[in-house]
């Protein structure tokens, strides 16, 4: 089964036509706290279970769900393990909360964050700058830092997961307190975690 998909725009037009769409965001919760779409609520990718979000939808489970992250890659994730478990009314945005502004819809700004695409070429480009340098004034052993990271990034690329951004994503400052709305009221993490 294949994930089906949505422009912001034609989401945008069935939300204003039915009164009410559910859109799950799946970005950390700081990145859903720096900016969101007014009606998302959050749930962070890497404590996504697809059937206590669809036991705890308020629309019924036959209403499609509406996945965004930044740009769709996240939610395509996503999309996956919602078909995976055997739930099909589940709906990419495409492009993401990225497209949603864009196009000039409304948002929600909170506080500013480093997004975690941002993190993840930080931290790469520092261990191979550190290794790199290291390796060369205090041992060439050390240049297996910079080939570890290389590789690391070649497996990111191939199979479209990075180990280095599921860590990131627990970092404590990609997180935010549960329970505390965000700017604008909504929900600013995820209660739906085991």
């Amino acid at each position: 089964m294949e994930l089906q998909t949505i422009s912001a725009e034609q989401l945008r037009a069935e939300e204003q036509r039915s009164g009410a769409v559910e859109m799950l965001d799946v970005r950390t919760p700081v990145e859903f706290r720096e900016l969101h779409v007014p009606q998302s609520r959050n749930v962070p990718l890497d404590q996504l279970r697809p059937r206590q979000v669809m036991e705890a939808r308020n629309g019924g489970a036959e209403r499609p769900l509406y996945l965004l992250c930044r740009t769709g890659n996240r939610a395509r994730k996503a999309g996956q393990q919602f078909l995976d478990a055997g739930y099909s009314n589940v709906v990419l945005v495409e492009g993401g909360v990225q497209a949603w502004e864009q196009a000039g819809l409304p948002v929600t700004r909170g506080k500013k964050a480093i997004s975690l695409e941002r993190q993840v070429r930080i931290v790469a480009g520092g261990l191979v700058l550190t290794g790199t340098l290291l390796g060369v004034f205090v041992h060439p052993y050390i240049l297996a830092l910079p080939a570890f990271v290389g590789a690391g990034l070649m497996f990111a690329g191939i199979t479209d997961t990075c180990g280095m951004g599921m860590l990131l994503a627990r970092m404590p400052w990609n997180r935010v307190a549960c329970g505390k709305p965000s700017a604008g009221g909504d929900q600013s993490c995820s209660t739906a975690s085991t």
